[in-house]
């Protein structure tokens, strides 16, 4: 399973997830957070939030191909998109 979300505070939320607090989302209380696989920024908590609307629109086949090369994200979002967001070293 792939979960996607936003934060402004990482660590915090990870730390959320993988202990399963009230404050983790319903589908990681459900769904055991294992690992965090990618992680982009952006200028505001507006871009975020569009950003995973279109992530939680794409396939798992292409959330599995996004985590793994981010070469593909001018391709799937847009090269505008791709000036926007940054992917992050985890």
């Amino acid at each position: 399973m792939l979960y996607t979300g936003i934060t402004n505070n990482v660590e915090r939320r990870m730390d959320e997830h993988f202990g399963r607090s009230e404050k983790c989302a319903k589908f990681t209380r459900a769904h055991r957070a294992q690992s965090l696989e990618a992680l982009w920024s952006c200028g505001d908590r507006s871009l975020a939030s569009k950003l995973e609307y279109r992530i939680k629109q794409l396939t798992k086949a292409q959330k599995l191909r996004l985590i793994a090369d981010n070469d593909c994200f001018a391709e799937l979002f847009g090269i505008e998109s791709s000036e926007l967001y940054r992917r992050e070293t985890i």
